[in-house]
């Protein structure tokens, strides 16, 4: 009798165990990037601390970068604790890197009237090319050889060559054998995954469940803990048995880490930094000891930078807008008469174009941004010119120059000649000859110079002359 009885406990253990553990829930609404892989890779940590039995990623993404999409996979991979990927609430889509991570998760599941799939590597500049009649199609699409055959034959009956570019086509091997390897490690389809990258096909969440991409439909959370209730799931290489009917869900809300960092890796914001990052120092340098045009342009300045070395950025077109606002800003300081400005501007327009080397929603900079940008510099450069001219139109109010017109009273007159007087100007004591005779505390007027010897005349003289 007691042996069964530790036979029954020893059986209950496990759910015993997790079934005192809760789940954790991370959400992600949106592309995958730097913030999300964040969001997702610390959540991932504070479920493990939490002694949570596992963690549930609810996604709703068209795709993300594949450096943000691979360190989620990685973090993924190496935790202590399963994690079930929920593609939900209906209407959304796992596309693109979604697909990656449904594949790369303990447990794939969906929501109904959602899909995955289209997981061509597009951040890379790779798009789904129509066939043409007169190339031979590449492998795993309709119409091409099987696995290990060649290209279709010409009319002579010799193989046609292939003539998808070879960094494509590298691009594309390496995208497909990702998958398909993820695909293996969790014993799911890695046919179609491997035709997924290749045709860029998509599954609804009934046909994936059919074709063994995922485990579970779940119209909602609580239907999914449920049908999860008494999976084994392997997690570096041990079994866990899931208890989760009814376990306790804690959400990780992201916090101002992600928050701050998704708005510094928006490009659109990170262009605007550093904008403001560059003019703030143009202007500081303009003003010496101005202050605070230099330390708010150094903080937009780095972190506009921050921004871009997270995201795929093309050096060229960043050159670009470089080399433009240092036109524009040299513009303020060298007698170009408006070149430099225009060229910066022309810079600037065709850098912040071809900033962001990706075709993924979310990640491009709106060109009526970059048009709002260039008006505005436009403007600056227009505004520093009519302020130079007015200020060239200026009477010269400091310096020798300065001195001439001048009034101001004479200190002390010579013994000897009364036309010799020392006057103070701006407080300083100066040599001045008159030819008309001068008295002390006389007010007289500057007329001329002559090295370090003041040319001045009586005021009333001068009025009346």
């Amino acid at each position: 009798m007691s042996a069964a009885i530790a036979l029954l406990l020893i059986a209950l253990l496990p759910r015993i165990a997790f079934g005192a553990a809760g789940v954790g829930l991370l959400t992600v609404d949106g592309a995958i990037g730097p913030a999300s892989a964040d969001y997702i890779a610390r959540g991932i940590a504070r479920s493990t601390e939490a002694g949570h039995q596992l963690v549930i990623l609810k996604m709703d993404t068209p795709g993300g970068l594949d450096t943000s999409m691979r360190s989620v996979i990685k973090a993924i991979l190496t935790s202590s604790v399963p994690v079930a990927t929920y593609v939900a609430p209906s209407g959304a889509r796992a596309a693109s890197a979604g697909t990656y991570l449904l594949y790369a998760s303990h447990v794939a599941a969906m929501a109904p009237g959602t899909n995955l799939g289209a997981a061509t590597p597009v951040e890379v500049g790779i798009a789904p090319q129509q066939p043409d009649p007169d190339k031979a199609p590449p492998r795993g699409e309709p119409g091409a050889g099987k696995k290990g055959e060649k290209g279709e034959k010409g009319e002579d009956g010799a193989d046609k060559p292939d003539t998808t570019p070879a960094l494509t086509r590298k691009q594309i091997n390496d995208a497909a054998a990702y998958l398909r390897g993820l695909a293996q490690m969790r014993g799911r389809n890695a046919e179609w995954a491997e035709r997924a990258v290749r045709e860029s096909v998509s599954l609804t969440a009934e046909e994936a469940l059919a074709q063994n991409v995922i485990e579970y439909v779940a119209p909602d959370l609580p239907s999914l803990l449920a049908q999860m209730d008494g999976r084994t799931v392997s997690v570096m290489g041990q079994e866990r048995r899931l208890a989760t009917k009814g376990a306790v869900v804690a959400e990780f809300i992201p916090d101002w880490r992600t928050n701050v960092l998704a708005a510094i890796t928006n490009p659109s914001v990170a262009l605007l930094l550093m904008t403001i990052g560059i003019y703030g120092l143009v202007f500081e340098f303009m003003n010496p000891g101005a202050v605070a045009p230099g330390v708010i342009g150094a903080i937009c300045l780095l972190l506009g930078l921050y921004g871009l070395q997270l995201l795929p950025v093309n050096y060229a077109g960043l050159a670009l807008i470089v080399l433009g606002l240092m036109f524009m800003g040299a513009e303020a300081f060298l007698p170009s008469f408006g070149i430099l400005g225009l060229g910066g501007i022309v810079a600037f327009v065709a850098g912040a174009l071809m900033l962001i080397d990706t075709e993924l929603p979310g990640y491009g900079i709106p060109p009526v941004l970059v048009g709002t940008l260039a008006v505005a510099s436009a403007l600056i450069l227009i505004g520093t010119a009519r302020l130079a001219l007015n200020t060239r139109r200026r009477p010269v109010t400091s310096g020798a120059a300065g001195l001439i017109g001048a009034v101001c009273k004479v200190e002390s007159v010579a013994d000897k000649n009364a036309g010799e007087a020392w006057v103070r100007v701006e407080g300083e004591i100066w040599q001045a000859v008159s030819k008309a005779p001068l008295s002390p505390a006389q007010v007289v007027r500057i007329v001329g110079r002559k090295g370090l010897i003041l040319e001045v005349v009586p005021l009333d003289k001068a009025q009346g002359a």
